[in-house]
């Protein structure tokens, strides 16, 4: 259950069409955090060791992800080509996996995903699915409540939510 930390030493913020600002950090190997900065409780804020990027042209990591972001915030993309530093626990990054195979357009329950990987149930995989730091990449939004609806997702419940799947 130890939840394994990447090495995060880069950060951005971007505000994008439809989706606002978002965090953006980087490890060495790829992509880690993708953070919605609304105000909520998932908000994540910068730490002191981070290096604030100002100019993307200099780190290729967070200049693709803002690249991609961007595209898929105007409906020129619908799959994501990034390296990720996925980070979390054993049973997280199994979830995460299975969630990074949900085709764009379409959604999946938590309970569906518990049988797919044949592990916890569907409060585990929602708990998992919560704690995913690199929201819209991984579509954490594609898993939804038995009943069809979206459950307390890092982005808010407005319909802007339901606009990228």
């Amino acid at each position: 259950r130890q939840r394994q930390m990447c090495i995060r030493d880069r950060y951005t913020e971007v505000t994008l069409p439809t989706l606002g600002k978002i965090l953006l950090a980087r490890s060495e190997k790829g992509l880690c955090i993708v953070n919605f900065q609304n105000g909520t409780s998932h908000e994540q804020k910068p730490e002191s060791t981070w290096k604030l990027v100002q100019d993307l042209e200099t780190d290729p990591i967070l200049s693709e992800a803002k690249n991609q972001l961007l595209e898929y915030a105007t409906g020129k993309r619908k799959k994501f080509d990034l390296e990720l530093d996925l980070n979390g626990t054993e049973f997280e990054k199994i979830v995460w996996e299975a969630v990074l195979k949900i085709p764009y357009g379409k959604t999946t329950s938590y309970g569906q995903i518990a049988k797919q990987i044949k592990r916890g149930t569907a409060r585990s995989v929602g708990s998992a699915n919560g704690a995913n730091p690199i929201c819209i990449c991984v579509p954490c939004h594609r898993v939804i409540g038995a009943d069809g609806n979206l459950r307390g997702y890092a982005g808010g419940l407005s319909p802007v939510s339901y606009t990228h799947l």
